[in-house]
C-alpha cells in the first residue's frame, strides 16, 4: 500500500470538500454573525452544543470563540436533560452541531431548548433536518463524500464543520472590533502574551547600561562608555540631549584597519546619522519585527522628545521569551 498516496486522496477529498461548503454560503452567515454580536451585545452567551465527534469539534469552536473575547460555553447534549440546561438563559444564542441533524440526543433536547427565549444557529450537512427546521439559522456544510474509503467514519464533514466554526469566530471577532490588544488580555500566559502585553520600556537596558554620548566626544572616550555598559554599541547624541547617531563596535572594526587616526576623531565624523530606533511605549513585539527586518543587533529606545532612554540588545530577547 502505498501510504503517501493514501495521504493525498483524503488531503484531496477534504480541499473539494471545503470548495464546496465555501460555495454553499449564503446570507444565513451573514445572519448568524448578526445573532452572535447582537447577542454578545446584551451580555448573552454563545451556548454550543453537539454529539459524537460534532460535539469534539464543537468544543474546539467555543474554545476559538472564547478566546476571541466571545463568551461560549460548551452544554452536553446527554447531561442537558438532567440539569445542565441551567447553563442557558434567556437571550443567549445556541450554536447546535449535527451533520445529519438527526441525532437523537440533540432532536430531544431541542424542544427543551426551545422553551428558553434563544436563537439557535444549526451547523448541519441536512439543511431540510429535524434540527434545520428547529433553528433560525442554519449553515449548511453539507459535503460530498467523507474521506474514509467506506464513506462512513466522519472526515470531510467534521473538517467542513471545524472550517465553518473558524469563519463564524473570525466574522464576529471583526464585527465586534476585537483587536490585539484584547487578545493580549485573554492571553497573559505564554510567548503570545508576553510579546503583546510587555512594551519596550519593560525590557529595555537603562541607567548605566544604557551607553549615550555626546557627539563632540571622541572615538577612544565613546569606546570606554560602551564597554562600561557592556554593549555593541553607543546612542550620540547632541547638546539638546536629541539622539542623532549610533556608532557600533562593527562600526569601529570597519574604520580602524584604514584611519589609524580614528581613536581620537569626534563620534560626530564616524557616526552613522538618523539610526534605527523605537519609542519605549512600543510593544515588544514590535521591537523583534524591528530586529527581523533591519538584521540589527541592538536597537535605540527614545522617548517622545527623541532623547535615548534605553537600548533593547537582541541577546536579551531569548530570556525574555517573546521569540
Amino acid at each position: 500500500m502505498n501510504h503517501l498516496a493514501q495521504a493525498r486522496r483524503v488531503f484531496d477529498i477534504e480541499l473539494a470538500a471545503l470548495r464546496q461548503v465555501r460555495a454553499q454560503l449564503d446570507s444565513q452567515f451573514n445572519r448568524a454573525v448578526e445573532l452572535i454580536v447582537e447577542t454578545l451585545k446584551r451580555r448573552g452567551k454563545i451556548v454550543v452544543v453537539g454529539i459524537g465527534k460534532s460535539g469534539s469539534v464543537g468544543r474546539k469552536i467555543s474554545a476559538t470563540l472564547t478566546s476571541t473575547g466571545s463568551t461560549s460555553v460548551v452544554l452536553d447534549s446527554v447531561d442537558a436533560l438532567h440539569g445542565d440546561l441551567g447553563l442557558v438563559s434567556d437571550g443567549d444564542v445556541v450554536l447546535a452541531l449535527s451533520y445529519s441533524g438527526e441525532s437523537d440526543e440533540l432532536v430531544n433536547l431541542l424542544p427543551a431548548l426551545k422553551r428558553f427565549a434563544v436563537k439557535l444557529i444549526a451547523i448541519t450537512g441536512a439543511p431540510r433536518s429535524t434540527l434545520a427546521r428547529y433553528s433560525d439559522v442554519v449553515l449548511n456544510v453539507r459535503v460530498p463524500k467523507e474521506a474514509c474509503p467506506f464513506n462512513l467514519v466522519p472526515t470531510a464533514s467534521t473538517t467542513a464543520m471545524l472550517v465553518m466554526g473558524d469563519a463564524l469566530a473570525m466574522a464576529v471577532l471583526q464585527a465586534r472590533g476585537f483587536k490585539k490588544s484584547d487578545f493580549a488580555k485573554l492571553h497573559p500566559a505564554g510567548a503570545i502574551g508576553r510579546a503583546m502585553l510587555l512594551r519596550v520600556s519593560d525590557i529595555m537596558r537603562t541607567g548605566e547600561r544604557n551607553p549615550v554620548a555626546r557627539e563632540t566626544l571622541s572615538v577612544k572616550e565613546a569606546l570606554l562608555v560602551m564597554t562600561r555598559a557592556k554593549a555593541g554599541c553607543v546612542s550620540v547624541v547632541n547638546a539638546r540631549g536629541k539622539l542623532v547617531g549610533v556608532f557600533t563596535d562593527g562600526d569601529f572594526r570597519r574604520h580602524i584597519s584604514s584611519d589609524p587616526e580614528l581613536l581620537s576623531k569626534p563620534l560626530s565624523t564616524v557616526m552613522t546619522r538618523n539610526p534605527v530606533c523605537i519609542r519605549d511605549t512600543a510593544l515588544a513585539v514590535e521591537a523583534l519585527t524591528v530586529f527581523n527586518q533591519r538584521n540589527i543587533d541592538d536597537l535605540i529606545v527614545v522617548n517622545a522628545k527623541r532623547e535615548p532612554v534605553g537600548i533593547v540588545d537582541s541577546q536579551d530577547l531569548p530570556k525574555l521569551k517573546i521569540m
